[in-house]
């Protein structure tokens, strides 16, 4: 691995931007043995099934999770094929992998003190790989985590949307998300084009995605290989609790307004709906 992955420039911009908006910088990733197709393959023979992701890439912006078609081949031969297959495999939570545990902590650790100096200790580390073929799309999604992609082979063309734009996704489908009641994947509307802000990147260039800020993705002309390094923190948990404990307000008749934005620290609600989940368990 290369000695250092984010050059001096990558960390002020990073840091400019952190954790609110979307931004473009550099990496020293590309070329890196265990992020060659041959090595992810192999990866993809030791993870758990159930870690393993792969959908045919010719699909629409937006999908119902039920709706997306079942991929023709083994993972391992998607990948190794990943020019030709036509497909997208999504490899989660590479740091089962001890070599792999090593590269995602060795990567975050270039960026602790930016990170910890603004949103706290750095929780729940995980990484995910993925390999695209040429031309496939990733659909209108949300994640939950702090996030930056690395661009390792390929290329490829994020739009990413405001967070707090609730006109793309209403409060209610932050809420059920948190409760495990709500897919990733979002509803999509042609409307939604113009607030997008596409972003491509290449080789050795990474993005910066805030926590759930809806984005989607169309892979460029070549195989992709991107890796995804990603934590948590206590104000993204607080958010997600306090959305949840929104949904409770609003089952019984209230209209709480959604929890602030960074810097924010949505505590009471936080704090409310962690007090209430403890009944419940001991309940």
């Amino acid at each position: 691995m290369p000695q250092t992955v984010f050059p001096a420039e990558t960390r002020s911009a990073f840091a400019a931007a952190y954790p609110a908006r979307p931004v473009k910088f550099q990496h020293t990733l590309t070329g890196h043995p265990l992020l060659t197709i041959a090595a992810l393959a192999d990866l993809a023979g030791a993870l758990p099934t159930s870690e393993i992701e792969y959908n045919p890439g010719d699909i629409p912006i937006g999908i119902a999770p039920e709706a997306v078609p079942k991929a023709r081949l083994g993972v391992v031969e998607t990948i190794r094929n990943i020019g030709q297959s036509g497909s997208w495999v999504a490899l989660k939570r590479i740091e089962q992998v001890p070599a792999y545990r090593d590269l995602l902590h060795s990567v975050l650790g270039e960026l602790r003190d930016l990170v910890e100096a603004r949103t706290g200790k750095m929780e729940t580390l995980e990484g995910f790989i993925f390999v695209t073929s040429p031309g496939s799309v990733t659909p209108f999604h949300f994640d939950p985590e702090h996030n930056i992609l690395l661009q390792v082979m390929g290329d490829k063309t994020m739009t990413v949307f405001p967070v707090e734009d609730e006109a793309l996704l209403g409060a209610q489908a932050h809420e059920l998300f948190h409760l495990g009641k709500h897919h990733r994947n979002l509803p999509w509307n042609d409307e939604f084009a113009a607030k997008g802000q596409p972003i491509q990147i290449g080789p050795g260039e990474a993005i910066h995605v805030p926590v759930k800020a809806p984005h989607w993705v169309k892979n460029g002309a070549h195989p992709s290989v991107s890796l995804s390094v990603t934590w948590r923190s206590e104000w993204s948990y607080a958010e997600a609790d306090a959305r949840a404990f929104n949904n409770v307000l609003r089952r019984i008749g209230l209209h709480p307004a959604s929890p602030g934005a960074f810097p924010a620290q949505n505590r009471a609600k936080a704090l409310a709906w962690r007090a209430l989940r403890r009944l419940r368990v001991a309940a």
